[in-house]
């Protein structure tokens, strides 16, 4: 293979892949006996208090990798059932990158979607699972996060953001995160797939606030907005409302709507764009591509088109946040799959290395997960899979290292630890 060869084979496998659909084949759980809470409670105990490789007196170095299993409770969607069969609808197509930089009515057709997912994001709050991952990192039994989710809940629940970080001029906490002077994370947070709560300008980069970037969308789509307040009152977006009347929401923030007008939707171009001229608007301020002709209204032209800071399908991962993935995937002595089967390669991959490493995996997923065979014939570090409620088995697990019961209502940066917790990582 020649170099160049090599080059393109690397830039195809960083770019995001649909994932499988095919139900996978069945768990294998492991150690054998950990089928029950108990059991496997215990089982996770000891996989996380495993001595390291290389520095058996070191902090028990566990990466985290999550996906939108962990955000069920949350009240988001997931893209698999209880047996691991993929059930979204099957004829839903995902917005490739090509197609939404270079297509207005397909950004449109995007837009309108998210406009009527968002609010059921926004509103989303962390759950006892990301509570109890937010825990173990601030013992310094989990040393880094990676997540397959744009969500944004791991943030939410991470023990340095309490209400004295949070900026009050902020009108919520998502406003606050899309806030680029925030401190380093620590335990760090990497978004493999990217994040909702902010756009980014194709152009010029300009991050603008998700939260921000909706009430421009509502100003500018008053039926799409009474719509969308009327479906609110129904409780349409509820995933737990009566099948009948429920607008079905994807764990990506949009919504399944067949048959809208959505040719009729408008969106707003980046203000910092806006601001420097060369980007066309109607009366009202909403992006109009070619109203006026000239040079710079071509097909493929992004002249001030703000996107979802989030990875779309044909679009490769950035290379800050490979880097940063790979680096934590380097330091880590296990990695612990949470609510993921593995379906996206860009996951995959990263539990192929560590276990190609000769280090631990551990996989706790209701359903099988893609590959998972392969993990459990190697001998060395230690193994785990557990099919059991993620947020039941960390739960307890943490309480058991505390040595009490936790109001997990109560975010980790105002809980005290006692000695026994916040004594384990070192």
């Amino acid at each position: 293979m020649t170099s160049s060869e090599g080059n393109i084979l690397e830039s195809i496998s960083s770019m995001i892949r649909i994932p499988y659909t095919a139900p996978f084949p069945p768990a294998i759980i492991y150690p054998p006996t950990a089928i029950g809470k108990s059991a496997g409670v215990t089982a996770l105990q000891e996989f996380l208090l495993a001595p390291n490789s290389s520095d058996r007196t070191s902090k028990s170095r566990t990466l985290v990798l999550t996906g939108a299993g962990v955000s069920v409770e949350s009240g988001l969607a997931d893209y698999r059932g209880e047996n691991g069969t993929y059930r979204l609808n099957k004829k839903y197509r995902p917005i490739f990158y090509t197609e939404f930089i270079s297509n207005h009515e397909a950004r449109k057709r995007y837009w309108a979607r998210s406009f009527l997912g968002w609010p059921t994001m926004r509103n989303a709050r962390p759950n006892k699972s990301h509570m109890a991952i937010a825990l173990l990192g601030a013992t310094g039994l989990v040393h880094g996060i990676i997540t397959q989710n744009v969500d944004s809940l791991h943030h939410l629940a991470h023990p340095q953001f309490t209400s004295s970080t949070i900026n009050p001029s902020y009108r919520t906490i998502f406003d606050s995160l899309a806030h680029p002077g925030l401190p380093p994370l620590v335990p760090p947070i990497v978004e493999i797939h990217g994040t909702l709560r902010h756009t980014a300008c194709l152009t010029c980069s300009f991050l603008h606030p998700r939260n921000q970037f909706q009430h421009t969308l509502e100003y500018l789509n008053p039926a799409w907005t009474e719509f969308l307040h009327n479906a609110q009152n129904k409780d349409a977006l509820n995933p737990n409302t009566t099948r009948g009347e429920r607008i079905r929401t994807n764990p990506d923030g949009d919504v399944d709507l067949p048959g809208a007008p959505y040719t009729k939707f408008r969106y707003p171009p980046c203000p910092k764009c806006l601001s420097e001229g060369g980007v066309e608007v109607d009366k009202d301020g909403a992006h109009v591509p070619c109203l006026s002709g000239g040079d710079y209204c071509t097909k493929k032209n992004t002249k001030g088109i703000l996107k979802p800071s989030v990875v779309f399908f044909g679009e490769g991962v950035q290379s800050n946040t490979k880097n940063a993935a790979d680096q934590l995937v380097k330091d880590s002595e296990r990695i612990l799959v949470i609510g993921s089967s593995l379906a996206a390669y860009s996951a995959l991959k990263l539990v192929k290395e560590v276990a190609r490493r000769g280090k631990g995996v551990g996989i706790i997923n209701i359903g099988g997960v893609r590959g998972e065979a392969e993990f459990f014939e190697a001998d060395s570090g230690p193994r785990l899979r557990l099919e059991l409620p993620a947020a039941d088995v960390l739960g307890d697990v943490v309480e058991q290292l505390e040595g009490r019961s936790i109001d997990w209502a109560v975010h980790p940066g105002n809980l005290q630890f006692g000695e026994s917790i916040s004594g384990l990582g070192g």
